[in-house]
């Protein structure tokens, strides 16, 4: 077969592009720290007050740099509905939910997740400021869903 000089020049074009391209993405992919979701955990939604961690939803201390942050997504609002974390430790997020799909995002941070039935999903982040983080649901969730939101409290350590 035999290539006309053109076509091997937009060949060669392409090729190199692609290769360009997939390499942007992955030195921008391991730069930011991006991460494929999780969730691959699974609870059954009907006994989510029954299974640990989600039997205590709260603010857990799991060590002196880290704590768990769980919660639980329902009708327009997340359980608890009050937080407070500390400022410069890691926080796990662990969510899921009891009802439809519902979103958690920390309005100025990179936290963004989704939150579905029958699945667990684990976000870490640490908060380098104090202040009021809002939570927003962002995944419409039914006729209540503009009041679904929440506020992360992050004071200074304990």
């Amino acid at each position: 077969m035999h290539l006309h000089k053109y076509e091997k020049i937009w060949l060669i074009f392409g090729i190199a592009s692609l290769v360009l391209f997939l390499t942007i993405i992955a030195i921008t992919a391991f730069g930011f720290h991006h991460h494929p979701a999780t969730g691959m955990d699974l609870i059954d939604p009907n006994k989510v007050k029954e299974t640990a961690p989600f039997d205590h939803p709260g603010v857990n201390k799991l060590n002196d740099d880290t704590y768990e942050v769980v919660l639980i997504g329902k009708t327009f609002g997340y359980e608890p509905t009050k937080l407070q974390v500390p400022v410069g430790k890691k926080i796990v997020f662990k969510l899921t939910s009891t009802d439809v799909i519902h979103s958690f995002s920390i309005v100025h941070t990179n936290v963004n997740m989704m939150v579905v039935p029958g699945r667990i999903n684990t976000k870490e982040y640490t908060f380098k400021k104090t202040g009021n983080y809002l939570v927003l649901c962002n995944e419409y969730c039914g006729a209540g869903h503009q009041f679904m939101q929440t506020t992360i409290e992050v004071v200074k350590g304990e």
